[in-house]
């Protein structure tokens, strides 16, 4: 009988995120220890609650969306996106260029899988989202990755990414808010992007998962809204803010010109179509969703819980000999750099399994995020403030004699 297996290079993207810490992880919760997880950014099971108004939507409208919907979403909830990317200022989307998915991680596979041939190359940050060069990765193309810049607030560096187009380039991966940075780029980066994509004609990639969680009354701009003459592929959804990451609630929009990319949409049409439709019970939450935005605007200002959080651990972290971190404007997660004239450390990965089997706390390394220096790491500030005190004071004493060569 013949067997198929992943190619070692899908493996090896994929495993970087989900390898050993997990699996150790997983293995000492099985034998009955307790993790504080400081390794995923899933609001529910640190006791953040969906909205009231959500939830009995979603209730009212249960038996009204047992069958399938339209493959593209119910019409509806396109409507309702419609209006929010009008609200964002991005050009001629029209309700059939929404999709809604299964969150957007399925809409981010399915948006390279119709786009990328063997040999094609996608820009896409380091640090990053790992499912962008996985997603990549599994459509045959080939994850570049540009740098953003630590020093100056983790912004892409443009003079690296104008040094990585090649004639194989099809596209460039925005993800603002950043996920695993915290950043939020201001216009005048985007649009030296945006002049970039322009230049050598490439499709722009928004991830703007974040773009309703950011503090300190700043702004997040949406990318299409630069970029009317080309076409600019947006996602958004309601697992973040809306603090619903289970119900897997997610959308794609195609924004700007789409006159010279007739066969790439009729290929997402195709394949969104396959799927036959994204789940019906949470697409029916999305105008409602979308008329309350400012349901967890309490949590991101003076006094709220995340911007609290926030607070207390860019603290703890830059109190920590040989730790420190840029602050982050949005989301949840932070991106802590250690010493490695002090700690010594070859091996990231090695650096947080050592921290979970002896504290039972887990984070994730920063190659798992495609950083290449062995030197950072991601934590998600999700849990209690109680927790977090834990899990940074246990961090400060495994770091008082932590080397590893």
């Amino acid at each position: 009988m013949r067997t198929f297996e992943k190619s070692t290079k899908l493996n090896n993207v994929c495993y970087d995120i989900r390898g050993p810490v997990m699996d150790e992880a997983n293995r000492m919760i099985a034998a009955g220890e307790d993790i504080i997880k400081l390794n995923i950014g899933n609001p529910a099971p640190f006791n953040f609650k969906a909205p009231d108004v959500m939830i009995q939507c979603m209730s009212e409208n249960l038996t009204a969306t047992e069958g399938y919907s339209d493959s593209k979403g119910l019409l509806s909830a396109r409507r309702a996106i419609l209006e929010y990317c009008k609200s964002k200022h991005m050009p001629n989307v029209t309700e059939n260029d929404i999709y809604t998915g299964n969150g957007v991680s399925e809409l981010i596979t399915l948006s390279m899988q119709g786009l990328l041939n063997y040999g094609d190359e996608v820009l896409v940050p380091a640090p990053d989202y790992p499912l962008w060069t996985a997603s990549v990765t599994l459509a045959g193309g080939t994850a570049v990755h540009y740098l953003c810049d630590e020093s100056s607030d983790w912004y892409p560096d443009i003079d690296d990414m104008r040094k990585k187009i090649t004639p194989n380039t099809k596209a460039i991966v925005v993800i603002n808010p950043n996920n695993p940075t915290g950043a939020l780029y201001p216009k005048e980066i985007l649009e030296q992007i945006v002049n970039l994509a322009r230049e050598h004609e490439l499709i722009l990639f928004a991830d703007e998962i974040y773009d309703r969680l950011v503090m300190d009354d700043e702004e997040h701009i949406a990318l299409a809204s630069l970029a009317p003459d080309l076409l600019t592929v947006s996602f958004n959804g309601l697992s973040k803010s809306h603090l619903i990451a289970g119900y897997r609630c997610g959308w794609m929009c195609l924004c700007g010109d789409k006159s010279r990319t007739k066969g790439y949409i009729e290929g997402i049409n195709l394949l969104s179509s396959m799927r036959l439709c994204s789940n019906v019970p949470a697409q029916s939450l999305i105008p409602t969703a979308l008329e309350h935005l400012d349901e967890t605007k309490k949590l991101l200002v003076p006094g709220g819980r995340i911007y609290e959080q926030r607070k207390f651990i860019c603290d703890a972290i830059n109190d920590i000999p040989g730790l420190s971190a840029v602050k982050p404007k949005a989301a949840f997660y932070i991106f802590p750099k250690l010493d490695n004239q002090r700690f010594h450390i070859v091996d990231d990965e090695k650096f947080v399994l050592d921290f979970l089997r002896e504290k039972k706390i887990l984070l994730t390394h920063g190659g798992g995020f495609h950083w290449e220096q062995p030197d950072h790491f991601r934590i998600v500030y999700l849990p209690c403030l109680e927790q977090l005190q834990h899990a940074t004071t246990a961090l400060k004493e495994f770091l008082g004699d932590y080397h590893q060569k």
